[in-house]
């Protein structure tokens, strides 16, 4: 996945209200952009990290620059605008990239599914038609090469776990893809410390047949691409 357009570098001096952030651009005044990322975004978002923003010419956007990348203190690369991870799965799928579901085609976004009214991120079948379900999760929480998601309670990462036991229970195939988006991460986990409901689910979806696979991307202002897949562990050690 490429910036179509060359990225602005910045420094943060502050992300407020979920959806803002103040940058400063090395000129006279702040510029406030948008912040696509509704997480805590724990050591993703210190004051004085160098950020990348990229700007749309779309008339009627309050703020006409959005907040893509940061790079904190140690020189780690982070994407902080989640929407890069669901459209980073699709090239994957699409291009036959993620080994585990290769073969399958007919690769559709946002579709309604379950019980509770959900969107699956990617729907999928295979030659026969059978169905598989990928739920994407952007991973940007790093504890030294540890990664865990989510990064705060989220009701509705545990809503999309309890859809995708229900789909396969009725003989679907239901996956979580980990999209790991902080380059210091070299292994995934499940936060118990910060959702222990979501921790108890994803070994609930486990026992029940859903896949879990994570796989990290290399970054810089230029692009993001594929790197390896790495271990998720459903347990903590």
């Amino acid at each position: 996945m490429q910036f179509h357009r060359p990225l602005q570098r910045g420094i943060l001096r502050k992300r407020y209200k979920r959806f803002l952030a103040d940058i400063d651009f090395g000129n006279t005044d702040i510029t406030t952009v948008h912040c696509p990322n509704t997480g805590a975004m724990t050591g993703c978002a210190e004051p004085g990290f160098e950020v990348w923003c990229s700007t749309s010419d779309n008339p009627k956007r309050k703020y006409a620059m959005t907040w893509e990348l940061s790079r904190n203190q140690q020189g780690h690369w982070i994407v902080i605008n989640t929407q890069r991870a669901n459209a980073l799965a699709g090239e994957l799928l699409n291009n036959q990239h993620i080994k585990e579901l290769e073969g399958l085609v007919n690769w559709r976004a946002e579709q309604k599914y379950g019980a509770q009214n959900s969107r699956i991120d990617w729907l999928g079948e295979n030659p026969n038609g059978n169905l598989c379900f990928v739920e994407v999760k952007s991973v940007t929480l790093a504890e030294n090469q540890q990664g865990y998601f989510p990064d705060t309670v989220s009701t509705r990462a545990q809503k999309h776990l309890q859809e995708l036991i229900l789909a396969r229970q009725q003989g679907h195939r239901a996956v979580i893809l980990f999209v790991v988006m902080h380059s210091a991460i070299d292994q995934v986990t499940p936060a118990a410390h910060i959702d222990p409901k979501y921790a108890q689910l994803c070994n609930q979806a486990a026992a029940a047949g859903v896949e879990f696979y994570a796989y990290k991307v290399s970054i810089d202002p230029e692009q993001i691409k594929l790197d390896r897949q790495i271990k998720v562990c459903l347990k903590q050690t």
